[in-house]
């Protein structure tokens, strides 16, 4: 069968069987389109006539390119669950990328934004304006509950909970949660749906249920969350890059160096591993100081 066919079947898989965001599907369908354009440099003609030495001689590449250990890793497991599929498909006897280990991990601490940073990044917004509304709204939701840039563009109307101060998150593979809210971002969201929002939607769809929509009153995309933080960070004192996550790497830090359960926060971000949650167990200078200045008898 036509690589590329495979391919496609693959996504498919992917979408139907184990109900995969459209992020991840994109991303293995890229990863899988680069290793069918090295078969096509080493004429390899099908699937099932890779070896493992080929499979070195693309790992290789892949380190030649200068990727991130993390990409590797992707790609390895990306190609690795490919092969299960084409062994399931009889197209393939043997998984070429079983025996390719994965680089270790970086351990790299995340970026966050210290309060005073936040503090700057709150005071920027012209709360006059439809977009300043907005862009408040946005702000203050993200450093609230810590969803994902994704959850947060998907997030409808009638996801939100003024009652009880929460939002139903839908978040990878359709899992939902519920996540909640303090009255700044209760109230920042309240003044951007009853007025700028309002005003948004004349320039678009007045059916549309997204919360955040962009000038023309459509669904405010990941791109353009991004956009919308990078020309407000340049207002700010602050030299650093800001990107969505950020804001999620703050909410977990913040939590955790004010003493909230590693296991609470886990369930906060919608982690599946608690591994995950734990790259953000490191302490910030404050913290330090404050338990320096609480405990030693010379502080």
């Amino acid at each position: 069968m036509n690589v590329k066919i495979l391919c496609q079947l693959f996504v498919q898989y992917l979408q139907l069987e184990k109900n995969s965001s459209q992020y991840t599907l994109g991303s293995y369908e890229k990863i899988i389109e680069q290793f069918i354009a090295f078969m096509e440099q080493q004429e390899i003609t099908s699937f099932s006539s890779v070896s493992y030495s080929d499979v070195r001689l693309y790992l290789t590449t892949l380190h030649d390119k200068q990727l991130s250990r993390r990409s590797v890793s992707k790609h390895i497991s990306c190609l690795r669950s490919f092969y299960r599929f084409l062994m399931r498909e009889n197209v393939a006897k043997d998984n070429p990328f079983a025996l390719a280990s994965l680089p270790k991990k970086e351990s790299l601490i995340p970026r966050f934004l210290y309060k005073e940073e936040l503090e700057q990044l709150f005071g920027i917004s012209k709360l006059d304006t439809a977009l300043g509304q907005r862009n408040q709204a946005l702000l203050e939701l993200l450093y609230a509950t810590g969803i994902r840039v994704s959850e947060c563009c998907n997030l409808k109307l009638n996801d939100i909970d003024y009652q009880i101060g929460t939002i139903l998150v839908t978040g990878k593979g359709n899992k939902q949660r519920y996540v909640p809210f303090g009255k700044f971002a209760g109230k920042a969201l309240q003044t951007y749906i009853e007025d700028g929002r309002n005003k948004l939607l004349i320039n678009g769809n007045s059916t549309e249920d997204k919360v955040f929509l962009n000038f023309r009153g459509t669904q405010l995309t990941p791109r353009g969350v991004r956009v919308i933080l990078s020309k407000l960070i340049e207002e700010t004192s602050i030299t650093c890059k800001i990107h969505p996550h950020m804001l999620r790497h703050s909410f977990a830090t913040h939590l955790l160096d004010n003493g909230a359960d590693i296991r609470s926060v886990q369930e906060l971000l919608g982690h599946s591993n608690l591994s995950s949650t734990q790259i953000y167990t490191h302490v910030t200078k404050e913290r330090l100081q404050k338990v320096y200045n609480a405990h030693h008898p010379r502080a």
